[in-house]
């Protein structure tokens, strides 16, 4: 298992390389996943252009090292990561607030970036209301004490009733993140707002959401999509929020096809 250390954080990751010259994608996790949920993505993908997966710091494998108190703790690692790979530009996706970390990379170091992918994601996710009461259910109580309600977000109801193994294994990976990352994220993505940033992107940018997200619904995704000049909106059929796992075939060739646009400019 591949690991790195960043700045003091030791990341896990993974590399896929791949021959031509498409850019490497750098996928971000959302909040209380891995970079297992991508597993389909490479499936499809590997091989045809480079990829580089990683844990999030306090996700996964990765250390928490000194905490996680803003997205930009996120982007530390993030930028370290880019110049240990010697990467001269990239496709940053973000998943949730993995979409998050990926504006605010653009914010701080916009020469690193050749295109966003935005997926069921927003510049502004929630409010401080619904973070904080969030928290203080977990600190009280564990993650368990919101799985059921977080689960009915991320898959649609065909999800949950036709593929039960899969929710079960995604209920673990969820159920067992350690808590100091999970809910330092949590702050992190309260205290964030990247409506002003969004507006300052100047990089081709594709906006995906699934059509039954219930984290961040299409509406929310469109208006993302809005604020970044010429950015493209695509709603992905018979998804929810984590569409990397529930409708990998239909994320894959989107992925695709704006990767192989980014080659005809």
């Amino acid at each position: 298992m591949p690991f790195v250390n960043i700045g003091g954080v030791t990341l896990h990751h993974r590399t896929i390389e791949a021959t031509g010259t498409s850019p490497p994608i750098i996928f971000i996790n959302s909040l209380g996943t891995d970079f297992r949920i991508w597993d389909e993505i490479v499936a499809r993908l590997g091989g045809e252009m480079p990829l580089l997966l990683y844990d999030k710091r306090g996700h996964g494998l990765s250390d928490l090292g000194a905490g996680v108190r803003s997205i930009d703790d996120h982007v530390d690692d993030l930028v370290t990561l880019i110049d240990h790979f010697g990467f001269d530009k990239v496709v940053v996706f973000g998943l949730s607030v993995g979409g998050m970390v990926a504006q605010g990379l653009y914010a701080r170091r916009p020469e690193l970036v050749e295109a966003l992918i935005l997926s069921d994601t927003a510049h502004k996710i929630g409010t401080a209301e619904s973070w904080n009461t969030r928290i203080a259910t977990i600190e009280r109580d564990g993650i368990e004490a919101i799985a059921d309600g977080v689960l009915k977000t991320w898959f649609t109801p065909d999800f949950h009733s036709a593929r039960a193994a899969e929710l079960a294994g995604c209920r673990n990976m969820l159920t067992r993140q350690a808590l100091p990352g999970y809910l330092g994220t949590c702050m992190a993505v309260r205290d964030a707002d990247f409506t002003e940033a969004a507006r300052r992107i100047r990089v081709p940018t594709l906006c995906i959401v699934g059509d039954q997200d219930g984290s961040t619904p299409p509406e929310l995704v469109r208006s993302l999509a809005e604020l970044i000049p010429g950015a493209r909106f695509e709603v992905i059929r018979n998804a929810a929020h984590i569409t990397c796992i529930e409708q990998p075939d239909a994320l894959a060739s989107l992925i695709r096809d704006f990767v192989a646009s980014l080659g005809r400019r």
